[in-house]
């Protein structure tokens, strides 16, 4: 009996690290083991369970009495109800019945356990804010692993899948598994073309129309900022990043390519070292989700913005904040800030509060294009499925990038889901310099 009850204890000890207790697991499992215990000593009674598999019976105890003064003995189809040796091989199969009740219970608290702790794993971010040189060591070492710009190629941004009517390979409300048999089996346009589109969908709502001098705001390796130096052959662009191995990148590309009118630097965004007035076309393209402070990323880009010059803008934002945000809410937004070190996110209403704020804006204008650039999401990994040859040859060269691969996806799904629930808006704006 003391060992059924040291049993029984050892069970609620794997059932409390495996957090049973709270959840309605725990009155399931709870009861089993201390009728276990019970049954051990001989004290309890077993049921019909014959849906379970297990032959039908009722022990009782072999040494007591019944009412006519003769010994107990087993119910049922079991034989000789006088027979000892029926009632000893009855209580050998409700131990055994016991020890697998009780394995089972362990197991199933071991499982939980790995559960949690990998769920847990997941949902810690692993790249949090600190300072402007977080972002910089997160892009270096993106840069320096070549697998973003393998699977991405020159643009580290969303693309644009424009006409959405024609994508056969989406759906926008689809489940994980399902999304992927679509996009294999359906038309989805091609991932680094998505993204020459969206900048040249991004110049067009600029209405810029010849600039001479163009600054790129967090410039990546640089694939805006050659598509603009192509694009505007007479004006010189320059392109800024807080990563010296992107700037480095961006350059060799740029050699390789021909350019002549583009050059990148490393430099902060919220304290360039540009005089007033020198540009006529200021773009950022999803680096306001980096900046700490967001008004000053604002009023610094309308600063160097030369008068009746354009600014052009395109963001993650998430939802106005009214509603009020839940606490599951608040919990998903806190993990995509930290996972990829951005200190927080902002409302599209905000970025146009802090624009109109500047006074230096006019024609300050706003647009949603979250159903347009949503597809990237899991398009994102569904390139690495349909091609996963690089990233294997990562892995055995890295054992640990496999785990890094992982979360990438589930950050990934994270953002399309959040994107989806409309908890995040993919948010553009732009103006002219008054």
């Amino acid at each position: 009996k003391n060992q059924a009850w040291g049993a029984c204890l050892r069970i609620c000890i794997a059932m409390t690290s495996a957090r049973l207790r709270p959840s309605r697991s725990s009155w399931l499992v709870l009861p089993v083991a201390l009728w276990s215990v019970h049954l051990l000593a001989g004290d309890a009674f077993l049921w019909p369970v014959g849906k379970l598999g297990v032959q039908s019976w009722t022990p009782a105890r072999g040494d007591q009495l019944s009412e006519g003064g003769h010994k107990g003995s087993f119910a049922g189809h079991l034989g000789d109800r006088s027979s000892k040796e029926t009632a000893r091989s009855g209580r050998v199969q409700s131990m055994a019945l016991v020890r697998q009740i009780g394995a089972g219970v362990v197991a199933l608290g071991l499982l939980k356990v790995l559960a949690s702790r990998i769920y847990n794993w997941f949902e810690t971010p692993k790249r949090p804010y600190d300072d402007s040189s977080s972002v910089g060591n997160a892009y270096d070492e993106w840069a320096r692993d070549g697998v973003l710009e393998h699977y991405w190629g020159e643009h580290i941004h969303m693309g644009s899948y424009n006409p959405m009517d024609t994508q056969s390979g989406y759906r926008k409300k689809d489940p994980f598994v399902l999304a992927l048999f679509r996009a294999t089996l359906g038309r989805l346009k091609n991932f680094k073309e998505a993204k020459i589109d969206f900048v040249h969908e991004m110049i067009d709502f600029s209405r810029a129309k010849d600039p001479k001098k163009i600054l790129d705001v967090g410039c990546g390796i640089g694939g805006t900022s050659r598509i603009l130096a192509k694009r505007f052959p007479d004006a010189e662009v320059v392109g800024i990043t807080l990563s010296p191995e992107q700037a480095q990148r961006a350059g060799r590309l740029a050699e390789e390519a021909g350019l002549k009118n583009v050059r990148f630097q490393v430099m902060d965004a919220l304290n360039m070292e540009f005089e007033s007035n020198t540009f006529d076309l200021v773009w950022g393209c999803e680096s306001g989700e980096h900046m700490p402070d967001k008004k000053r990323y604002v009023e610094e880009m309308s600063r160097v913005l030369k008068h009746k010059g354009n600014l052009v803008v395109a963001t993650w934002c998430e939802r106005d904040p009214v509603p009020i945000f839940t606490a599951e809410e608040r919990k998903t937004l806190n993990f995509l800030y930290a996972e990829w070190s951005h200190p927080f996110f902002i409302s599209l209403g905000k970025y146009k509060e802090y624009l109109d704020g500047t006074g230096l804006l006019e024609q300050v204008e706003t647009a949603d294009w979250t159903d347009q650039t949503l597809p990237s999401w899991r398009h994102s990994v569904w390139v690495g499925v349909w091609s996963p040859w690089y990233w294997i040859k990562v892995t055995l060269r890295k054992p640990a990038a496999f785990l890094g691969f992982l979360r990438e996806v589930y950050t990934l799904e994270k953002y399309h889901k959040s994107m989806v629930d409309g908890l995040m808006v993919y948010g553009m704006m732009r103006a002219i310099k008054k």
